[in-house]
Formats: structure tokens, C-alpha cells, sequence
């Protein structure tokens, strides 16, 4: 197992590698002068001559690459220009946030997915798998960001149940009942699409692994059907349902960033939108670098996971 770690970690720095070359390619590419944007009415050509000095702007394209590469690699991700703080600092300070959302998501699609995957499943052209197929089709067809602005205007502008955005109210709250509340519907919006997905090809993993020839031998010794769903079914379909989530997982955090713009959740994808707008080059690739990081060793993970279950896959 050892041997397998180390060798799906070894193959994830050329992955690493590129999407740090695409990154700071793309961020050069932004037409405009990122030190005219910054200095704004005092961009004198003197102004700008000289921070583009100070911020190594000036050098060729290849050399800034390899000159923020190796600052990278070494826990510097620069320093934010419009924030006037670290970008690892920033970055981590934000995610933290974009980790309980995109957290809690990816536990109710992994949980509500294979729940209905593995009902629909079992009662296969029933009234039960027609009602989850019709409620997936809905859940995948419906825009995560427009089911959360439908949210806000139900729950927070008609109804006033909830609190229409940020992580804690303004005044007062800061505790865990009121990181809940908040939570409620940006979680909800940004796991339904994953969870119709999830719930899909669980469903199809499943048929297929109860119309194996074991399956139809433990019904016929009189072993319970819940045991036989739960114990024999759903175990073996796991190795197929596992990478799927994998691939969620990803969906959930790429996807939270339009969420945390919809319901202003102080996350690092709203981080990455001001990053954007406000052309603060370094944060923009600081936080994209993180997150891509954080994605692959969470496939790494899914993979080991694979792999305990199903041992024919570390050959």
C-alpha cells in the first residue's frame, strides 16, 4: 500500500506542474497593465515603470514563471497587493470557510445519492425508482445558481425563515446555530446537482452488481434482503460509486464558487472573483494553485480508498 501512496503521489506533480504553467500563462494573458490597475489615478508612467520594477513585472516571461515557481515550492505565494497581506495567509483564511461549505455539500450528495441510488436499486421500476428518477432528472436539469437565488427569494425574502447571505449575522450570532442557518441553503444549492449524479450511477452500479450470480445464490440460501442489499450489494458497487465521488467532490468545490457570489459567502471563490476584477495577479494564481492541489490529493485519497476495496486495482 506503501508502494501505491508513493506512486500516485509521484505521478501528481506533472499534473501539479501544468496547471501551474496554464495558470500563470492565462493570468499573463489578461490584457491591461496590472500596475496601471493597481496604481489607478497615480498610474504616471514613472509610477508604473517603477512598480513593475518592484513587483518583477518587467522580466521576461519565462523568468517570472520560474522566479514565482520557486517561491511556490517554497511556502511564498507572494504578497496581495490589493489585500496588503500574505496570499497564503488570505488564502487559507478563506478557505477554511469554502471547506465547511463545499464539506457539508459533499457529505449530503454522498449520503442523499447513494441512499436514493441504492432504493431506486432495489426497487427497481417500482413507485419509488420512478419518484427518485424523476426527482434526479429535476435536481441535475436546474442550475445550482439559479435554485439558490429561487431559495433566497422563498426562504429568506418571502417566507424570512433564513438569512439571505454571509457565514454569521451581522450583529450578534457568530456561534454554531448561526453558522447553520447560514449554511442552510448555499449547501442545499450547491449539493443537488452532485446528488442527482451521485444517485444515478449508484443506481446503475447497483442493478448491475444484483444480477450477479452470488447475489442470486445468497437470496436463494434465505439470506435476508436488507443484509443482502447492505452487506453484499452495496459493498461491491462502492468501488464503482467511490470514484464517482471523487469526481463530485471537485464539482463541489469548482461549483462553489458561483454560490458563494450568490449568497456572498466569504469563501475562496468570492476571493478569487475580487481577485479577478480587482487584477491582484498573485492571489488569483496563489488560489488556484491551492485548490487544484487540494482536488488532486483528494482523488489521491479516493483512489487508496479504491484500492482497499477493490486490492486488483494497485496491479
Amino acid at each position: 500500500m506503501g508502494a501505491y501512496i508513493l506512486k500516485r503521489l509521484v505521478s501528481a506533480v506533472p499534473v501539479l506542474l501544468g496547471i501551474t504553467v496554464i495558470v500563470f500563462l492565462i493570468m499573463a494573458m489578461i490584457p491591461g497593465d496590472p500596475a496601471t490597475a493597481i496604481l489607478g489615478s497615480y498610474a504616471t508612467p514613472e509610477n508604473v515603470a517603477k512598480l513593475n520594477r518592484d513587483l518583477g513585472l518587467d522580466a521576461p516571461l519565462v523568468q517570472r514563471y520560474f522566479i514565482w515557481l520557486g517561491n511556490v515550492l517554497t511556502g511564498d505565494f507572494g504578497r496581495s497587493y490589493s489585500l496588503n497581506r500574505p496570499v497564503l495567509d488570505e488564502i487559507l483564511e478563506r478557505f477554511s470557510a469554502t471547506l465547511i461549505l463545499a464539506g457539508v455539500s459533499f457529505v449530503l450528495c454522498a449520503l442523499a445519492g447513494i441512499l436514493a441510488g441504492v432504493v431506486s436499486a432495489a426497487r427497481q421500476y417500482g413507485l419509488a425508482d420512478k419518484a427518485i428518477t424523476f426527482a434526479v432528472l429535476i435536481g441535475i436539469s436546474v442550475p445550482s445558481f439559479f435554485l439558490g437565488m429561487m431559495m433566497i427569494l422563498l426562504f429568506a425574502v418571502n417566507l424570512r425563515w433564513l438569512p439571505v447571505s454571509g457565514m454569521y449575522a451581522i450583529y450578534g450570532g457568530g456561534d454554531l446555530p448561526d453558522l447553520i442557518r447560514h449554511l442552510i441553503m448555499p449547501a442545499l444549492a450547491l449539493s443537488v446537482v452532485a446528488t442527482g449524479v451521485v444517485a444515478r450511477l449508484s443506481r446503475s452500479a447497483m442493478l448491475e452488481v444484483l444480477r450477479q450470480d452470488y447475489i442470486r445464490t445468497a437470496r436463494a440460501k434465505g439470506v435476508r434482503e436488507r443484509r443482502v442489499i447492505l452487506g453484499h450489494a452495496l459493498r461491491a458497487a462502492m468501488v464503482s460509486i467511490i470514484p464517482i465521488l471523487g469526481i463530485q467532490a471537485g464539482f463541489v468545490l469548482s461549483g462553489a464558487v458561483y454560490i458563494e457570489m450568490v449568497f456572498q459567502w466569504p469563501g475562496i471563490g468570492r476571493m478569487l472573483v475580487d481577485a479577478i476584477l480587482k487584477r491582484d495577479i498573485l492571489l488569483v494564481q496563489g488560489g488556484v494553485v491551492f485548490v487544484a492541489a487540494c482536488y488532486v490529493l483528494f482523488n489521491i485519497v479516493v483512489d487508496v480508498a479504491q484500492s482497499l476495496l477493490d486490492p486488483r486495482i494497485k496491479t
